[in-house]
C-alpha cells in the first residue's frame, strides 16, 4: 500500500507559529524532505524531532522527484518542508506534488504559516480577492508583466528581495502611477516586524532613506475599474457613446 505525501508549512518567523499537527506529522514521518537541512535542523531540534532528513531543493528536485515518488509508492510516508512557509509557494514542492497526484498518491497539505496572507490582511487594502504574483522576473519579461498588471483590478501580492525593493517600487510607480496605494510588510512574525503603508512614491521615498532588510512582501492596490460609457440621447432619438 502506498504511503502519503505530507506538505508541511513551517514558521516564517517565530518558531511558536508551528501547529500541533505539523509537529505530529513530522515526528511520525518515515522521511523528511528539507529545502536546506541545516536550516530545518534548527526547527526539528527545537521540537525534538528525530527523523531521517534528505535535501530537496530547486537544484536537485528534478533528479529526486521520481526517486521520492517510488519510495512513497513502496509505503513510506514522506513530509516535505521548506526553509519557511508553505512548500510550493515560491519554494520547491510543486514538481513533487504534481508527480504524486498524477500517480494517484494521496497528497495532504497542512494549513499553516505563509507570508502572503498576513501581509495582505495587515495592509488595509481589499483582500476579498487578490492576485498572488510571487517574485517578478528580474530581467526578461519584467516590464511587459508590469504593463499587463497595471490594469489588474484585484489587490496584488509580490515577494521581493530587500536589495531590489526600491527599484521595484520605482518601476511600479512608473507603470501603475505614483499615487497607487501599497504596503510593504517586512520580517513578518519576527521581532522587527514592520508594515510601511502609503503610495508607491511615498513608500519608495521611505526605503530610499531607510535601507530595507529581511524578508519582504509587497502588497499593491488594484487598478480602479474604467468608468462605464454614458449614453446621451439626442432629439433625433439616436444614442451616442461618451466616455467622459
Amino acid at each position: 500500500m502506498a504511503g502519503i505525501l505530507y506538505i508541511v508549512p513551517t514558521p516564517v518567523g517565530n518558531l511558536q507559529d508551528m501547529t500541533f499537527r505539523a509537529v505530529e506529522v513530522l515526528k511520525e514521518a518515515d522521511l523528511i524532505l528539507a529545502e536546506d537541512t541545516r536550516t530545518s535542523s534548527v526547527l526539528l531540534k527545537h521540537y525534538d524531532i528525530h527523523r531521517p532528513l534528505q535535501s530537496h531543493h530547486k537544484y536537485n528536485e528534478h533528479q529526486t522527484v521520481e526517486l521520492v515518488k517510488e519510495r512513497i509508492l513502496s509505503g513510506l510516508n514522506v513530509a516535505l518542508i521548506s526553509d519557511a512557509g508553505t512548500p510550493g509557494i515560491s519554494d520547491p514542492g510543486f514538481l513533487l506534488a504534481r508527480a504524486c497526484a498524477q500517480e494517484g498518491i494521496e497528497v495532504q497539505t497542512l494549513p499553516g504559516a505563509t507570508a502572503c496572507i498576513p501581509a495582505i490582511v495587515s495592509s488595509g487594502l481589499p483582500c476579498d480577492k487578490f492576485a498572488f504574483e510571487g517574485f517578478l522576473p528580474q530581467k526578461k519579461g519584467r516590464q511587459t508583466l508590469l504593463q499587463e498588471l497595471s490594469t489588474e483590478p484585484r489587490t496584488m501580492v509580490f515577494y521581493e528581495s530587500p536589495y531590489r525593493l526600491v527599484k521595484t517600487l520605482e518601476q511600479m510607480a512608473q507603470f501603475f502611477g505614483p499615487d497607487r496605494l501599497c504596503s510593504v510588510a517586512r520580517e513578518i512574525s519576527k521581532v522587527h516586524e514592520e508594515h510601511r503603508r502609503g503610495t508607491l512614491e511615498e513608500v519608495a521615498d521611505w526605503f530610499r532613506a531607510h535601507e530595507p532588510k529581511g524578508e519582504i512582501v509587497l502588497v499593491v492596490a488594484g487598478a480602479h475599474p474604467a468608468k462605464p460609457a454614458k449614453k446621451r440621447r439626442y432629439d433625433g432619438g439616436e444614442e451616442e457613446t461618451d466616455t467622459d
